[in-house]
């Protein structure tokens, strides 16, 4: 019940916030548009003559320019315009004519103005330019002294177009023939101008009543409602007199049309009509999306109430209304958000402590194998160099304390070795290390450490193989990468079968250098090729002694790989096991 309320309250307000819009405007319309807009046409009109009238006195235009400033007046304002004196009679020539020069010189103006109002289209068609040659039959006035004689055409021809006007009586009109050296036409948008209509209005309005007289005389701007005799549409005339520099009165005399002010009110009120009728169906469009509006936001409300039951706070956006429901949105939104985040953060600690255990039950597992690993490690050596002292202490015999001598030193370099290697170890995977890196060639450094390993690659009658192709330098630390192929070597000539070869081969690119390394013996088990980076270990599973190494030449190798940012790995071949590390340049 509560939604439908609020859904007829919003159809209520709608209704009456539209017809109250609505009868706003209408009542305005009715009431001032059209006094408006006839106010606000006029006085442009106004300010516009006003402006004419002091460049045409304080100028002193010729009777040309005063023509061509006319056209353009009309043209901008849409109205009329022409010059008289006192009584009516025409001091400018009329603005939209031709001027023909005879064969002996004589100029005829020719008055288009009238003629316009009918063959406006026809006219406009001929294209009647400056050098075309015309034959006009009309009447001439020549009542004027000292001015052109002006022609009223009733038709004009010109070669080559069809002729313009009535078809005339050659006894009862004069016939001007000439070259044309002036044309004033309105502009093309500006051919419907009913220049016509000024004249009309000095008919009727000349002579001028006493008030009027009085007014020119006063040198005041006065305006004339006039209604056109024929057609009923109404006009304003604007009599604006000024004083020449010759100290002649004249009257600037302006007509506008204000039929259109009445056509465009009479077409808004119909227009409004329409108007209300659409706005009736926007009341029922409207109405409907404010019932959503409304219940939308306390669906959603619902639905996260719900969700937050069943401990789901992962809510949407909140109603964004700046109201109670707004309100109470927002609120519900944060209690989700921090309840989530809550939640989260306990999971969080909980997988985290988990991770925190299980790291710390690997670690304690690491260092009970490293030092159940070490102490293995040191044992043996130190079981020996035990027992070989106690040997040499009993007295044992001359012709063996030499040998005596030999396992003891031989024993404490392997320890050493061992100590050495956990050393490095540890300073390897603290990262203490600063490396020293420079350019060198790879097979160079292979070169050199191959021959230190000479004498355990004779023991087992081993050959190294290197091969390279268009070999660049790489830039690495040489002291630690010298420990790294150190390590491989050693590692592959423990594994390696006697009388086989240790094959390397190095190329590069311009990205990259690859070093492969290939030697011929058992393979690794398969399951256990990622273990044998461990500390400690050796793919025996007995861990016999007899191949030698303490077990950490592998994880030194990765530690310092890892360090130089470079990929490696291992795999198996058919008859042996391949190294590959790839050194970016």
């Amino acid at each position: 019940m509560k939604r439908k309320g609020i859904t007829l309250k919003l159809f209520l307000l709608t209704v009456v916030v539209f017809m109250c819009f609505y009868g706003m405007i209408i009542l305005a319309h009715m009431l001032f548009f059209q006094d408006f807009y006839q106010k606000y046409k006029i006085k442009g009109v106004e300010s516009a003559l006003e402006r004419f009238s002091e460049h045409y006195v304080n100028e002193d235009w010729s009777s040309h320019r005063a023509s061509r400033e006319a056209v353009k007046f009309m043209s901008e304002n849409k109205s009329q315009l022409t010059i008289v004196d006192t009584d009516g009679n025409l001091t400018l020539n009329d603005p939209y004519h031709i001027t023909l020069k005879q064969k002996d010189g004589t100029l005829v103006v020719v008055s288009l103005s009238f003629f316009m109002n009918t063959y406006g289209q026809e006219l406009k068609a001929a294209a009647i330019d400056k050098g075309s040659t015309l034959t006009v039959w009309g009447a001439l006035d020549q009542e004027q002294k000292d001015a052109p004689t002006v022609m009223y055409p009733f038709q004009i021809t010109q070669k080559g177009f069809p002729s313009i006007g009535e078809d005339v009586d050659a006894s009862y009109a004069d016939k001007v023939t000439g070259e044309v050296v002036e044309r004033v036409l309105p502009r093309s948008k500006a051919w419907n101008t009913q220049q016509g209509l000024l004249f009309d209005a000095l008919n009727e309005l000349f002579p001028l009543k006493p008030s009027q007289e009085k007014k020119v005389k006063d040198m005041k701007l006065q305006k004339i409602d006039w209604t056109e005799p024929w057609s009923g549409t109404h006009n304003m005339v604007i009599i604006d007199p000024v004083k020449t520099k010759a100290g002649k009165t004249e009257l600037l005399v302006s007509v506008t049309s204000l039929q259109e002010v009445q056509d465009t009110n009479n077409a808004l009120q119909l227009f409004y009509l329409y108007l209300g009728i659409g706005g009736l169906f926007l009341i029922i469009i409207l109405s409907f999306f404010f019932s959503r509006l409304v219940s939308k936001p306390l669906i959603k409300l619902d639905k996260m109430a719900k969700r937050m039951v069943k401990l789901d706070f992962t809510v949407d956006s909140p109603v964004r209304q700046k109201d109670e429901i707004g309100n109470l949105s927002n609120s519900m939104l944060l209690m989700a958000r921090n309840l989530d985040q809550a939640l989260k953060e306990l999971e969080e600690k909980n997988v985290q402590l988990l991770a925190d255990m299980e790291q710390k039950n690997e670690m304690e597992k690491v260092q009970q194998d490293f030092f159940a690993n070490a102490s293995h490690e040191l044992k043996t050596p130190l079981s020996i160099i035990k027992s070989f002292a106690e040997g040499l202490k009993d007295g044992i015999g001359a012709n063996k304390q030499d040998h005596y001598f030999e396992v003891i030193v031989e024993e404490a370099e392997k320890m050493e070795g061992l100590l050495t290697d956990m050393l490095d170890l540890a300073k390897l995977e603290a990262r203490t290390i600063k490396l020293r890196k420079t350019s060198f060639l790879l097979s160079d450094l292979i070169d050199k450490a191959s021959n230190k390993l000479v004498y355990s690659l004779k023991e087992k009658d081993l050959d190294v193989v290197i091969g390279s192709t268009k070999e660049l330098p790489i830039v690495a630390d040489y002291g630690w990468m010298e420990k790294v192929m150190l390590n491989f070597l050693v590692n592959s000539i423990r594994h390696a079968e006697k009388g086989s070869t240790i094959s390397i081969d190095i190329e590069s690119d311009d990205h990259d250098t690859t070093f492969i390394l290939r030697n011929r013996g058992d393979n690794i088990p398969e399951d256990t090729l990622d273990h044998i980076w461990k500390r400690f270990y050796r793919g025996e599973l007995s861990r016999s002694r007899q191949t030698g190494g303490t077990g950490l030449g592998l994880s030194i190798a990765q530690q310092i790989l890892d360090m130089h940012h470079c990929e490696y790995k291992v795999e198996n071949l058919e008859d042996g096991v391949q190294f590959t590390i790839l050194f970016t340049n």
